[in-house]
């Protein structure tokens, strides 16, 4: 692990254990996002979502795995809300609508795999 000189952003390397939180801050009254890996196949993004932020409805071609870090969201897939806290996972499949929103602060993990 190693920081930027220019910035406080910590670099996710290879080979070297990071604490997952670190990775990405909150900020007040956004969503931020951080891809840390990115290739043909799919993609690790994570997120940090203030209290009350939200991403609307949509749907992804892909399934999407969310891991929830740090809080608590409100997951809601094809209509049916889930509550879902720190070190918690919830898929949400390809096709279908889902949309989040921050109950608490949260940070979730985002992985994506096209197939």
């Amino acid at each position: 692990m190693s920081q930027n000189k220019n910035s406080t952003e910590i670099k996710f390397e290879p080979a070297q254990a990071v604490q997952v939180g670190v990775l990405v801050d909150y900020q007040s009254g956004s969503i931020v996002s951080r891809e840390i890996v990115k290739g043909a196949t799919g993609r690790v993004t994570l997120f940090a979502f203030d209290e009350g932020e939200g991403l609307s409805e949509h749907t992804s071609p892909f399934n999407a795995l969310v891991q929830i870090i740090e809080g608590e969201a409100e997951i809601t897939i094809s209509s049916q809300p889930h509550h879902v806290k720190a070190g918690e996972l919830i898929l949400m499949p390809a096709q279908q609508p889902h949309a989040l929103k921050a109950l608490k602060r949260f940070k979730m993990v985002l992985t994506m795999i096209r197939s």
